[in-house]
């Protein structure tokens, strides 16, 4: 696709409203209905002039905490073309951490399921009445927008730390916008002309939002689906692009190897038509982006953080190696620390995290660059590798440093296993806890399996993983745990991963245990 005419960075609101001219009876969103680019357009004005009614201020900030949906979307942009900055919260976030980010953004709108919300007052509105009060001459909403500028605040995302309060980390338009423009000059000639995507990915966050931004930009139909009928939406939608997490890809990688020709079954089971396939938010296995390609299908895969707008670097289309997260975006600088860690420097990175000067200072070097906390190595050909977590380095009684997210990595295509996680920092070797996937076990050994039997077959699955480790980073011994690792019990993050230092503590007699026989 020629991508020449949208590299120009904007506000993204300005895409809805710029394409109604051209696009305006086309269909933008079936959720399931059909919502034309018109129609899209007019829900953006008439949320943004009840923004403004209710007293939004430009710099303000308003939240959304609500599933996907086509007002979702319209929430988000209305916010921004009000001149004010949206702060996504994750629909699975506990009361909790939703009463936290609501006071710590000091957010005077929250859109909710099914009401909103003006702050400080308490006053909630349903979302029709919403739509009523804004369904005036949209001028001066229009003249707000066009008085946004690209150093305007546009978003504030929460990142979901593995300690402590989520850090709130504010995005200008300038951050993301040119952080898309980058991305579509290096995508661009794999795109397809009239796109057509499945959108399951949560919009609370980076990944969810800048796909549907994305969608906008470049004139999509976009299908909008539930995360759990995503898979058997592919088959019916056809779609010919499609963004997913590692987890998706895999499941239907394990649905295609259980037909006798597995590449025809990808493309049964993806609809036959995708064109750009972009995987994120952790790494993919091998093994799963080989069988793609060999069915036809390439997984674009990058790496970034919350803070670089997202992406930092990006496997292209006609330059990509598997065993990397890719080259960085074209205005994107980066350098390796002397102990590995990726420092970044751009137009994308953010300025600091909201009211947090201490963990802004620790973001940061002296000269300027963005620790990301993650380590890294380049290939001989400029292609940049995650190696690890900097702040999740175990470090053996041996001197060996191993990074224990590149082992439970590792456990991702063995279905039999829903969580593992590696202990021992400190010690002679490393155990971990297994967190096994009761069905899979029953569906594999019978109702009613033994203890010992269930020990015997997560064993194997253990040596498999072993046997491509490197002897300081096997796991010696596990202890099979049954208490689940939930959001609301303080062991995941709201984006579902690992809280380390929670479930260390929480487990921590059950690790220490693995080791008292050497002990005695």
């Amino acid at each position: 696709m020629d991508v020449s005419a949208y590299l120009e960075p904007r506000p993204a609101p300005r895409a809805v409203f710029d394409a109604v001219g051209e696009r305006g009876d086309r269909v933008r969103f079936y959720a399931p209905e059909p919502v034309t680019w018109r129609q899209f357009a007019r829900r953006v004005e008439q949320l943004g002039a009840f923004l403004c009614e209710v007293g939004l201020a430009p710099g303000d900030r308003a939240a959304i905490h609500a599933h996907n949906s086509v007002n979702w979307a319209a929430a988000a942009l209305a916010i921004q073309a009000a001149g004010g900055v949206m702060v996504p919260i994750y629909p699975n976030n506990t009361p909790e951490q939703v009463d936290y980010i609501l006071d710590h953004s000091d957010a005077v709108v929250v859109f909710r399921e099914r009401e909103i919300e003006v702050r400080p007052a308490g006053r909630t509105l349903a979302w029709a009445e919403a739509f009523a009060m804004g369904d005036g001459d949209p001028a001066a909403l229009h003249a707000r927008c066009d008085a946004v500028t690209l150093d305007d605040g546009a978003v504030m995302l929460y990142t979901s730390g593995t300690t402590g309060h989520p850090k709130g980390v504010p995005l200008t338009h300038r951050n993301v916008a040119v952080n898309a423009s980058d991305w579509l000059q290096c995508n661009g000639p794999a795109l397809p002309d009239d796109g057509v995507d499945v959108l399951w990915l949560p919009m609370s966050h980076i990944f969810g939002f800048g796909e549907m931004c994305i969608g906008n930009t470049l004139g999509w139909t976009t299908h909008m689906v539930a995360p759990a009928d995503a898979l058997d939406a592919l088959p019916r939608v056809r779609p010919n692009v499609f963004f997913s997490v590692p987890a998706y890809w895999e499941k239907l990688a394990r649905r295609a190897q259980a037909d006798a020709e597995p590449e025809a079954a990808l493309q049964r089971l993806t609809g036959g038509r995708l064109r750009f396939c972009l995987s994120g938010g952790a790494g993919l296995e091998r093994d799963v982006k080989e069988l793609f390609l060999r069915a036809g299908i390439l997984i674009i895969e990058g790496y970034g953080l919350t803070e670089t707008s997202p992406t930092l670097t990006l496997n292209r289309p006609d330059d990509y190696r598997f065993d990397s997260v890719g080259k960085p975006l074209p205005s994107v600088e980066l350098r390796l620390a002397d102990d590995g860690e990726i420092l970044a420097r751009g137009p994308n990175v953010f300025a600091g995290y909201h009211k947090d000067p201490e963990a802004t200072r620790a973001a940061f070097t002296e000269d300027g660059w963005f620790r990301t906390g993650d380590l890294g190595r380049w290939t001989d050909d400029g292609f940049l590798q995650i190696v690890g977590r900097k702040k999740e380095i175990l470090v053996t009684a041996g001197g060996k440093n191993v990074p224990p997210a590149n082992i439970e990595m590792r456990f991702a295509n063995e279905p039999l296993v829903d969580h593992v996680v590696v202990y021992g920092d400190g010690k002679k070797y490393l155990v971990a806890g297994i967190w096994p996937n009761h069905a899979a076990i029953v569906e594999a050994l019978g109702p009613s399996p033994s203890p010992d039997s269930v020990r015997g077959l997560l064993q194997r699955c253990v040596d498999r993983v072993n046997a491509g480790l490197a002897r300081f980073e096997t796991i010696k011994k596990f202890a099979i745990i049954d208490e689940p690792l939930t959001v609301d019990g303080g062991l995941l993050t709201a984006s579902l991963k690992l809280r380390r230092r929670a479930i260390y503590d929480r487990f921590r007699d059950r690790f220490e245990a693995l080791y008292a026989e050497d002990a005695t």
